[in-house]
Protein backbone atom coordinates (compact mmCIF):
# COMPACT_ATOMS: atom_id res chain seq x y z
CA UNK A 1 0.00 0.00 0.00
CA UNK A 2 1.69 3.07 -1.16
CA UNK A 3 1.89 5.94 1.83
CA UNK A 4 1.70 8.74 -0.85
CA UNK A 5 -1.25 11.31 -0.32
CA UNK A 6 -3.18 12.55 -3.16
CA UNK A 7 -2.45 16.28 -3.55
CA UNK A 8 -5.15 18.64 -1.51
CA UNK A 9 -6.88 21.16 -4.20
CA UNK A 10 -6.72 24.59 -2.75
CA UNK A 11 -8.46 27.60 -4.42
CA UNK A 12 -7.76 31.55 -3.66
CA UNK A 13 -10.31 33.87 -4.15
CA UNK A 14 -9.11 37.26 -4.75
CA UNK A 15 -5.66 38.23 -6.07
CA UNK A 16 -4.59 41.96 -5.30
CA UNK A 17 -1.55 42.69 -3.19
CA UNK A 18 -1.80 39.66 -0.95
CA UNK A 19 -3.39 37.20 -2.86
CA UNK A 20 -0.15 37.43 -5.54
CA UNK A 21 1.94 36.57 -3.01
CA UNK A 22 0.21 33.78 -1.84
CA UNK A 23 0.30 32.45 -5.16
CA UNK A 24 3.25 33.25 -5.44
CA UNK A 25 4.91 31.04 -2.39
CA UNK A 26 2.27 28.02 -3.44
CA UNK A 27 4.04 27.79 -6.32
CA UNK A 28 8.26 28.54 -5.60
CA UNK A 29 7.60 26.57 -1.93
CA UNK A 30 5.73 23.89 -3.46
CA UNK A 31 7.98 21.28 -2.43
CA UNK A 32 8.38 22.59 1.35
CA UNK A 33 4.99 23.39 1.73
CA UNK A 34 4.20 19.41 1.03
CA UNK A 35 6.64 18.32 3.21
CA UNK A 36 5.37 20.44 5.96
CA UNK A 37 1.53 19.34 5.40
CA UNK A 38 1.95 15.96 4.25
CA UNK A 39 0.97 16.32 0.74
CA UNK A 40 1.09 18.32 -2.37
CA UNK A 41 -0.94 21.49 -2.28
CA UNK A 42 -2.37 22.21 -5.55
CA UNK A 43 -3.19 25.53 -6.59
CA UNK A 44 -6.29 24.47 -8.50
CA UNK A 45 -7.92 28.36 -9.00
CA UNK A 46 -7.39 31.62 -8.34
CA UNK A 47 -10.98 33.53 -7.98
CA UNK A 48 -11.18 36.85 -9.82
CA UNK A 49 -13.59 39.48 -10.77
CA UNK A 50 -12.07 40.12 -14.31
CA UNK A 51 -9.23 37.27 -15.96
CA UNK A 52 -8.56 40.24 -18.13
CA UNK A 53 -6.94 42.62 -15.70
CA UNK A 54 -3.29 43.31 -15.56
CA UNK A 55 -1.43 40.78 -12.82
CA UNK A 56 2.00 39.73 -11.96
CA UNK A 57 3.64 37.33 -14.12
CA UNK A 58 3.84 35.23 -11.33
CA UNK A 59 0.23 34.37 -11.49
CA UNK A 60 -0.76 31.46 -13.91
CA UNK A 61 -3.35 33.13 -16.14
CA UNK A 62 -5.09 29.34 -17.05
CA UNK A 63 -5.79 29.17 -13.26
CA UNK A 64 -7.76 32.58 -13.87
CA UNK A 65 -11.94 32.08 -13.08
CA UNK A 66 -14.72 34.25 -12.46
CA UNK A 67 -16.75 31.54 -11.67
CA UNK A 68 -16.19 31.69 -7.73
CA UNK A 69 -18.61 28.95 -6.46
CA UNK A 70 -17.44 26.42 -9.37
CA UNK A 71 -13.99 26.83 -7.76
CA UNK A 72 -15.28 26.37 -4.47
CA UNK A 73 -16.62 23.61 -4.96
CA UNK A 74 -13.86 21.98 -6.54
CA UNK A 75 -11.52 22.87 -3.41
CA UNK A 76 -10.12 20.81 -0.33
CA UNK A 77 -8.95 24.23 1.23
CA UNK A 78 -10.65 27.68 0.25
CA UNK A 79 -8.28 30.60 0.39
CA UNK A 80 -10.13 33.93 0.76
CA UNK A 81 -8.94 37.28 0.73
CA UNK A 82 -11.11 39.33 -1.33
CA UNK A 83 -12.27 41.21 1.83
CA UNK A 84 -15.26 43.03 2.66
CA UNK A 85 -19.02 40.68 3.72
CA UNK A 86 -20.26 39.79 0.53
CA UNK A 87 -19.85 37.56 -1.43
CA UNK A 88 -17.11 36.41 1.01
CA UNK A 89 -19.31 35.18 3.20
CA UNK A 90 -21.02 33.27 1.05
CA UNK A 91 -18.44 31.94 -0.51
CA UNK A 92 -17.14 30.94 2.81
CA UNK A 93 -20.41 29.45 4.11
CA UNK A 94 -20.43 27.62 0.56
CA UNK A 95 -16.92 26.06 1.16
CA UNK A 96 -17.43 25.14 5.26
CA UNK A 97 -21.01 23.34 4.33
CA UNK A 98 -19.45 20.90 1.81
CA UNK A 99 -16.25 20.32 4.22
CA UNK A 100 -13.92 21.95 2.97
CA UNK A 101 -11.38 24.08 5.27
CA UNK A 102 -10.96 27.66 4.80
CA UNK A 103 -8.55 30.47 5.39
CA UNK A 104 -9.13 33.68 5.38
CA UNK A 105 -7.76 37.44 6.32
CA UNK A 106 -10.99 39.07 6.46
CA UNK A 107 -11.05 40.78 9.87
CA UNK A 108 -14.47 42.50 9.24
CA UNK A 109 -16.52 39.47 8.03
CA UNK A 110 -15.29 37.40 11.00
CA UNK A 111 -16.37 41.06 13.42
CA UNK A 112 -19.51 40.62 12.02
CA UNK A 113 -20.08 36.88 11.56
CA UNK A 114 -17.26 34.70 13.07
CA UNK A 115 -19.68 32.94 14.96
CA UNK A 116 -22.06 31.75 12.31
CA UNK A 117 -18.91 30.75 10.43
CA UNK A 118 -17.40 28.36 13.18
CA UNK A 119 -20.85 26.97 13.94
CA UNK A 120 -20.86 25.77 9.54
CA UNK A 121 -16.86 24.60 10.55
CA UNK A 122 -17.74 22.65 13.38
CA UNK A 123 -20.71 20.91 11.80
CA UNK A 124 -19.57 19.82 8.98
CA UNK A 125 -16.17 18.94 9.95
CA UNK A 126 -13.80 21.34 8.39
CA UNK A 127 -11.25 24.07 9.72
CA UNK A 128 -11.63 27.89 10.06
CA UNK A 129 -8.39 29.60 10.28
CA UNK A 130 -7.75 33.27 10.29
CA UNK A 131 -3.77 34.87 11.40
CA UNK A 132 -4.19 37.39 9.07
CA UNK A 133 -6.90 38.61 9.58
CA UNK A 134 -5.17 40.46 13.22
CA UNK A 135 -1.37 42.02 12.95
CA UNK A 136 -0.60 40.45 9.67
CA UNK A 137 2.13 38.08 10.45
CA UNK A 138 2.14 38.85 14.13
CA UNK A 139 1.29 35.01 15.61
CA UNK A 140 -1.59 36.70 17.86
CA UNK A 141 -4.12 34.97 16.79
CA UNK A 142 -2.21 31.49 17.67
CA UNK A 143 -0.41 32.55 20.31
CA UNK A 144 -4.31 33.17 21.83
CA UNK A 145 -6.13 30.35 20.92
CA UNK A 146 -3.15 27.66 21.18
CA UNK A 147 -0.32 29.02 23.31
CA UNK A 148 -2.25 30.52 25.99
CA UNK A 149 -5.37 28.38 25.82
CA UNK A 150 -4.35 26.67 29.54
CA UNK A 151 -4.00 30.11 30.99
CA UNK A 152 -6.54 32.70 32.02
CA UNK A 153 -5.93 36.13 30.01
CA UNK A 154 -6.91 39.38 32.09
CA UNK A 155 -6.04 41.93 29.91
CA UNK A 156 -4.92 43.14 26.04
CA UNK A 157 -3.54 46.55 24.63
CA UNK A 158 -3.03 46.16 21.10
CA UNK A 159 -1.63 48.21 18.08
CA UNK A 160 -3.45 46.68 15.76
CA UNK A 161 -3.30 49.27 12.78
CA UNK A 162 -0.31 50.21 11.07
CA UNK A 163 -2.09 53.20 9.84
CA UNK A 164 -2.74 55.11 12.95
CA UNK A 165 0.62 53.99 14.46
CA UNK A 166 2.59 55.31 11.27
CA UNK A 167 0.68 58.65 11.65
CA UNK A 168 0.97 59.19 15.54
CA UNK A 169 4.60 57.77 15.29
CA UNK A 170 5.29 60.88 12.79
CA UNK A 171 3.79 63.31 14.66
CA UNK A 172 5.40 62.48 17.46
CA UNK A 173 8.90 61.76 15.93
CA UNK A 174 9.19 64.41 13.33
CA UNK A 175 6.24 67.04 15.11
CA UNK A 176 4.28 66.93 12.12
CA UNK A 177 0.36 67.71 12.63
CA UNK A 178 -2.12 65.54 11.59
CA UNK A 179 -2.84 66.34 7.90
CA UNK A 180 1.11 66.22 7.09
CA UNK A 181 1.15 62.76 8.20
CA UNK A 182 -1.60 61.61 7.10
CA UNK A 183 -0.72 62.47 3.55
CA UNK A 184 2.69 60.97 4.02
CA UNK A 185 1.19 57.71 4.82
CA UNK A 186 -0.92 57.93 1.88
CA UNK A 187 2.01 58.73 -0.14
CA UNK A 188 3.57 55.51 1.09
CA UNK A 189 0.71 53.62 0.76
CA UNK A 190 0.23 53.04 4.20
CA UNK A 191 -2.73 54.27 4.20
CA UNK A 192 -5.96 54.42 1.33
CA UNK A 193 -7.35 57.14 -0.44
CA UNK A 194 -10.07 57.10 1.83
CA UNK A 195 -8.56 56.53 5.28
CA UNK A 196 -11.52 56.80 7.20
CA UNK A 197 -11.92 53.09 8.36
CA UNK A 198 -8.27 52.97 10.14
CA UNK A 199 -8.52 56.59 11.28
CA UNK A 200 -11.57 56.62 13.12
CA UNK A 201 -10.90 53.25 14.42
CA UNK A 202 -13.14 50.80 12.41
CA UNK A 203 -10.48 48.38 11.18
CA UNK A 204 -8.74 48.10 14.99
CA UNK A 205 -12.74 48.02 16.18
CA UNK A 206 -12.69 44.85 14.27
CA UNK A 207 -10.01 43.71 15.55
CA UNK A 208 -10.38 44.32 18.77
CA UNK A 209 -13.53 42.01 18.36
CA UNK A 210 -11.72 39.31 17.30
CA UNK A 211 -9.14 39.31 19.78
CA UNK A 212 -11.66 39.68 23.00
CA UNK A 213 -13.90 36.99 21.51
CA UNK A 214 -10.38 34.58 21.48
CA UNK A 215 -9.21 35.60 24.63
CA UNK A 216 -11.86 35.56 26.69
CA UNK A 217 -14.15 32.69 25.19
CA UNK A 218 -17.10 34.92 24.54
CA UNK A 219 -18.86 35.96 21.56
CA UNK A 220 -17.37 39.75 20.67
CA UNK A 221 -19.32 41.29 17.56
CA UNK A 222 -17.75 44.84 15.96
CA UNK A 223 -20.81 46.61 17.38
CA UNK A 224 -19.61 45.51 20.93
CA UNK A 225 -16.91 47.48 20.23
CA UNK A 226 -17.32 51.75 21.25
CA UNK A 227 -14.50 52.95 19.15
CA UNK A 228 -12.88 56.97 18.88
CA UNK A 229 -10.73 57.28 15.67
CA UNK A 230 -7.01 59.98 15.90
CA UNK A 231 -8.84 62.46 13.55
CA UNK A 232 -8.88 64.95 16.75
CA UNK A 233 -5.32 64.66 17.36
CA UNK A 234 -3.36 67.49 17.53
CA UNK A 235 0.35 68.41 17.28
CA UNK A 236 0.03 70.10 21.14
CA UNK A 237 -1.46 66.61 22.40
CA UNK A 238 1.35 65.13 21.08
CA UNK A 239 3.79 67.41 23.14
CA UNK A 240 1.53 67.96 25.82
CA UNK A 241 1.94 63.93 26.41
CA UNK A 242 5.96 64.25 26.06
CA UNK A 243 6.14 66.74 28.20
CA UNK A 244 4.49 64.28 30.84
CA UNK A 245 6.49 61.34 29.78
CA UNK A 246 4.12 60.12 27.34
CA UNK A 247 3.37 58.69 24.07
CA UNK A 248 0.19 58.83 22.35
CA UNK A 249 -1.01 55.60 20.68
CA UNK A 250 -4.28 54.23 19.37
CA UNK A 251 -5.36 50.79 21.65
CA UNK A 252 -7.83 48.34 20.79
CA UNK A 253 -8.29 47.63 24.66
CA UNK A 254 -10.03 44.08 25.52
CA UNK A 255 -10.11 43.08 29.53
CA UNK A 256 -11.67 40.89 32.55
CA UNK A 257 -13.88 43.02 35.05
CA UNK A 258 -15.65 41.80 38.02
CA UNK A 259 -16.55 38.73 35.43
CA UNK A 260 -17.26 40.52 32.63
CA UNK A 261 -15.41 42.09 30.24
CA UNK A 262 -14.84 45.40 28.45
CA UNK A 263 -13.61 46.40 24.82
CA UNK A 264 -12.94 49.50 23.19
CA UNK A 265 -10.71 51.45 20.74
CA UNK A 266 -9.00 55.02 21.17
CA UNK A 267 -6.41 57.07 21.19
CA UNK A 268 -4.20 56.87 24.76
CA UNK A 269 -1.08 57.68 26.52
CA UNK A 270 1.12 55.34 27.64
CA UNK A 271 4.31 55.45 29.78
CA UNK A 272 7.16 56.42 27.39
CA UNK A 273 8.88 53.44 29.19
CA UNK A 274 6.26 50.80 28.45
CA UNK A 275 6.88 48.03 25.51
CA UNK A 276 3.91 49.57 23.72
CA UNK A 277 5.73 53.07 23.55
CA UNK A 278 8.29 51.86 21.05
CA UNK A 279 6.27 50.47 18.28
CA UNK A 280 6.91 52.46 15.43
CA UNK A 281 6.28 53.42 11.82
CA UNK A 282 3.62 50.72 10.74
CA UNK A 283 4.37 47.70 13.32
CA UNK A 284 1.98 46.08 15.23
CA UNK A 285 2.12 45.21 18.62
CA UNK A 286 -0.28 43.36 20.90
CA UNK A 287 0.37 43.38 24.71
CA UNK A 288 -1.17 40.62 26.85
CA UNK A 289 -1.50 40.08 30.36
CA UNK A 290 -2.09 36.72 31.94
CA UNK A 291 -2.43 35.35 35.09
CA UNK A 292 0.15 32.40 34.51
CA UNK A 293 2.45 33.76 32.31
CA UNK A 294 2.63 36.89 33.38
CA UNK A 295 3.03 39.73 30.85
CA UNK A 296 3.56 38.74 26.81
CA UNK A 297 3.98 41.18 23.63
CA UNK A 298 3.49 39.66 20.07
CA UNK A 299 5.18 42.27 17.82
CA UNK A 300 6.22 42.52 13.99
CA UNK A 301 4.74 44.11 10.39
CA UNK A 302 1.13 44.45 10.92
CA UNK A 303 0.38 44.77 6.94
CA UNK A 304 1.44 44.47 3.78
CA UNK A 305 1.67 41.41 1.41
CA UNK A 306 4.61 39.13 2.18
CA UNK A 307 4.06 39.92 6.28
CA UNK A 308 0.49 38.74 5.34
CA UNK A 309 0.86 36.09 3.37
CA UNK A 310 3.38 34.86 5.49
CA UNK A 311 0.27 34.20 8.10
CA UNK A 312 -2.10 32.85 5.34
CA UNK A 313 0.19 30.13 4.41
CA UNK A 314 0.55 29.23 7.88
CA UNK A 315 -2.99 28.85 8.27
CA UNK A 316 -3.05 26.60 5.19
CA UNK A 317 -0.23 24.28 6.07
CA UNK A 318 -1.76 24.01 9.48
CA UNK A 319 -5.29 22.94 8.09
CA UNK A 320 -3.88 20.85 5.30
CA UNK A 321 -1.84 18.70 8.08
CA UNK A 322 -5.14 18.37 9.55
CA UNK A 323 -6.74 16.88 6.21
CA UNK A 324 -4.07 14.23 5.89
CA UNK A 325 -4.14 13.21 9.30
CA UNK A 326 -8.33 13.16 9.53
CA UNK A 327 -8.19 16.00 12.48
CA UNK A 328 -9.05 19.39 12.55
CA UNK A 329 -7.38 22.51 13.46
CA UNK A 330 -8.38 23.99 16.43
CA UNK A 331 -11.61 25.97 16.54
CA UNK A 332 -12.61 28.67 18.44
CA UNK A 333 -14.26 28.33 21.87
CA UNK A 334 -17.24 30.45 23.38
CA UNK A 335 -17.96 28.52 26.60
CA UNK A 336 -17.79 31.45 28.69
CA UNK A 337 -20.31 33.72 27.12
CA UNK A 338 -19.51 36.56 29.83
CA UNK A 339 -21.44 39.43 29.52
CA UNK A 340 -20.37 42.55 27.98
CA UNK A 341 -20.09 45.66 29.88
CA UNK A 342 -19.98 49.77 28.64
CA UNK A 343 -16.36 50.17 28.74
CA UNK A 344 -17.45 53.64 30.39
CA UNK A 345 -17.93 51.83 33.55
CA UNK A 346 -14.21 50.94 33.66
CA UNK A 347 -12.46 53.04 35.79
CA UNK A 348 -9.17 55.04 33.86
CA UNK A 349 -6.70 57.66 34.47
CA UNK A 350 -7.02 60.90 32.22
CA UNK A 351 -5.05 63.21 30.96
CA UNK A 352 -6.79 66.72 30.73
CA UNK A 353 -5.50 69.99 28.86
CA UNK A 354 -7.54 72.87 29.83
CA UNK A 355 -6.91 76.95 28.91
CA UNK A 356 -7.37 79.21 32.08
CA UNK A 357 -6.86 82.66 33.38
CA UNK A 358 -3.80 83.24 34.81
CA UNK A 359 -4.38 84.50 38.26
CA UNK A 360 -4.01 83.53 41.87
CA UNK A 361 -6.46 80.68 43.20
CA UNK A 362 -7.33 78.68 39.62
CA UNK A 363 -6.02 75.84 40.83
CA UNK A 364 -7.84 75.68 43.97
CA UNK A 365 -11.07 76.10 42.31
CA UNK A 366 -10.51 73.57 39.39
CA UNK A 367 -9.15 71.00 42.33
CA UNK A 368 -12.83 71.91 43.95
CA UNK A 369 -14.70 71.14 41.05
CA UNK A 370 -12.87 67.80 40.26
CA UNK A 371 -13.02 66.91 44.10
CA UNK A 372 -16.58 67.57 44.13
CA UNK A 373 -17.35 64.80 41.76
CA UNK A 374 -14.77 62.40 43.04
CA UNK A 375 -12.15 62.49 41.00
CA UNK A 376 -8.33 62.33 42.59
CA UNK A 377 -5.22 64.35 40.65
CA UNK A 378 -2.25 62.24 40.23
CA UNK A 379 -0.34 65.30 38.96
CA UNK A 380 -0.79 69.13 37.40
CA UNK A 381 1.37 70.81 35.16
CA UNK A 382 1.61 74.64 34.07
CA UNK A 383 2.66 75.82 30.38
CA UNK A 384 3.15 79.00 29.11
CA UNK A 385 0.05 80.74 27.37
CA UNK A 386 -0.77 83.75 25.68
CA UNK A 387 -0.80 87.27 27.83
CA UNK A 388 -3.03 86.55 30.55
CA UNK A 389 -3.43 82.58 30.21
CA UNK A 390 -1.78 79.91 31.15
CA UNK A 391 -2.13 75.87 30.20
CA UNK A 392 -2.94 73.64 32.47
CA UNK A 393 -2.02 69.89 31.87
CA UNK A 394 -4.06 67.48 34.45
CA UNK A 395 -3.03 63.60 34.81
CA UNK A 396 -5.92 62.03 36.98
CA UNK A 397 -5.82 58.84 39.31
CA UNK A 398 -8.51 55.65 38.01
CA UNK A 399 -11.91 57.39 37.64
CA UNK A 400 -15.38 55.78 35.96
CA UNK A 401 -15.95 57.18 32.80
CA UNK A 402 -19.26 59.19 34.44
CA UNK A 403 -17.44 60.97 36.56
CA UNK A 404 -15.23 62.59 34.39
CA UNK A 405 -17.98 63.50 31.89
CA UNK A 406 -19.48 65.07 34.93
CA UNK A 407 -16.25 67.04 36.27
CA UNK A 408 -15.72 68.33 32.78
CA UNK A 409 -19.14 69.69 32.77
CA UNK A 410 -18.86 71.96 35.36
CA UNK A 411 -15.43 72.82 34.05
CA UNK A 412 -16.67 74.20 30.94
CA UNK A 413 -18.41 76.74 32.79
CA UNK A 414 -16.12 77.70 35.62
CA UNK A 415 -15.10 81.33 35.18
CA UNK A 416 -11.72 80.61 35.51
CA UNK A 417 -11.83 77.88 32.57
CA UNK A 418 -11.42 79.11 29.49
CA UNK A 419 -11.13 76.12 27.08
CA UNK A 420 -11.11 72.53 27.96
CA UNK A 421 -8.63 71.58 24.83
CA UNK A 422 -8.66 68.30 24.94
CA UNK A 423 -9.12 65.11 27.25
CA UNK A 424 -7.21 61.29 26.71
CA UNK A 425 -7.63 58.37 28.36
CA UNK A 426 -4.20 57.14 30.26
CA UNK A 427 -3.34 53.33 29.65
CA UNK A 428 -0.41 50.70 30.04
CA UNK A 429 0.54 51.57 34.14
Amino acid sequence: MSDVKAPLRCVVLGCGVVGTEVVRRLLRHDADLAARAGAEIELAGIGVRSTQTPRDEVVPSELLSEDLETLVDSADIVVELIGGVEPAKSLILRALRRGASVVTANKALLAEAGPELQEAADAHGGSLLYEAAVAGAVPVVRGIRESLAGDRITKILGIVNGTTNYILDQMTTTGADFDTALADAQELGYAEADPTADIDGFDAGAKAAILASLAFHTRVYASDVPTEGIREITADDIASAKATGNIVKLLAIAESVNGAIAVRVHPALVPADHPLATVSEAYNAVFIEAEAAGTLMFYGPGAGGAPTAAAVLGDIVDVARGQVTGGRAPSDSTYAMLPIIDSGLVPNRYHMRLRVADRPGVLSEIATVVANHGVSIETVRQTPGEEGKAGLIIVTYSAPQAALDATLTDLRVLGAVEEVVSVMRVEGN
